[in-house]
């Protein structure tokens, strides 16, 4: 859900945001204003105790395709709430309408208590949008990045500083300052994009694939600080493709598929309703898997096949490891693991994350 890219009346397209009849924008693609929206405008506004998020029959459409088709979602103050779907799901579509940059075909949809046809720079004033692709300004240093961007949502100088100091603190950029975006590796300029987005302390803070492209090791510091963000209060709205992310970070998500929400809970509630307590995999020759898995299916409340493995799924993974090898099968590897996030996807679905 790339704030750069676009569209209030079709598909996204690529490149900066693409500005309504009479709207300019400002040089890093901010429309001018939303920075009205931030130092002047007044809108109403969701109470402590109302959703920052709430949708109702939500709709998109592009011409004859519906993308989006007629979802109900509520994202409430200070929790973590994830969008799950492969690609073409619809949860880019429904991320672009929440982040008032894409208009509703049908439905009801009120952001930050406001409705996004009339209040779209206010809404979009008061949110911090991390997108999948980093748009830095490559020729800017760390903090300068962070300093022009603070003017856009109207910060005086001294505010801009103040902020930036902050959060290159926060992020674990200090000793970063003063270099060129363009000389940061791929996970530090992921954390400067969060910083970035955090500028203008957004009520909510939407995230596209936060640490996609990013090694283990970065992706747990993007982590750690995303997760401190939610303990200081910050709501936060992301789409991932990773399960393990999504079982980290988010307090309740929806599996979105074909433009529809197929499920919808806390990763515990999820893993409970659409899986069994554990999984067995067993590898055999690639070849073998369909004959094994006819052979050993009443061992198991499903059996899932995958091009390198079967997996079998049963409250008691060890028993029916057991049972295997009692039938005289001798598989190449065996596993038992608790069921994940990945096995309820593959459930809802029927096929990976990524297309």
């Amino acid at each position: 859900m790339a704030p750069t890219a676009t569209d209030r009346h079709g598909p996204p397209a690529a490149g900066r945001w693409r500005p309504l009849a009479g709207e300019t924008l400002t040089p890093s693609g901010v429309p001018s204003a939303t920075v009205a929206a931030v130092s002047g405008l007044t809108a109403a506004t969701a109470g402590p105790e109302e959703p920052l998020v709430l949708a109702r029959g939500l709709v998109k459409r592009f011409g004859d395709f519906e993308a989006v088709r007629g979802i109900d979602v509520e994202v409430r103050r200070g929790e973590a709430f994830g969008f799950l779907g492969p690609n073409g799901a619809g949860k880019t579509s429904t991320m672009r309408m929440i982040a008032a940059v894409s208009t509703v075909t049908g439905g009801t949809l009120r952001v930050l208590g406001m409705d996004p046809a009339t209040d779209g720079p206010a809404i979009r004033g008061r949110l911090g949008v991390c997108p999948q692709d980093d748009t830095l300004d490559s020729e800017l240093t760390v903090r300068e990045n962070l300093l022009v961007y603070g003017r856009f949502f109207g910060l005086s100088r001294a505010e801009c500083a103040r902020r930036a100091d902050e959060l290159l603190g926060f992020v674990q950029l200090t000793d970063k300052v003063n270099a060129r975006v363009e000389e940061l590796s791929g996970g530090l300029k992921r954390r400067l994009t969060i910083a970035r987005s955090l500028v203008n302390e957004p009520e909510l803070l939407m995230l596209d694939e936060p640490t996609t492209g990013l090694d283990p090791q970065a992706r747990h510091l993007v982590w750690d600080r995303l997760f401190r963000l939610k303990q200081r209060g910050t709501t936060l709205l992301l789409t991932t493709h990773y399960m393990d992310e999504a079982e980290q970070l988010c307090d309740r998500l929806v599996v979105i598929d074909d433009g529809v929400i197929v499920a919808e809970g806390s990763p515990a509630t999820l893993i409970r309703e659409h899986s069994t307590r554990e999984v067995c995999e067993l590898r055999f020759e690639v070849d073998d898997h369909e004959q094994v898995a006819a052979k050993v299916s009443d061992l198991a409340e499903r059996v899932e096949v995958l091009p390198d493995r079967v997996l079998l799924y049963a409250d008691n993974g060890e028993a029916v490891a057991q049972a295997v090898h009692e039938r005289g099968l001798s598989p190449r590897g065996t596993l038992v693991r608790r069921s994940s996030l990945e096995d309820v996807f593959l459930r809802l679905t029927g096929r990976s994350l990524v297309e």
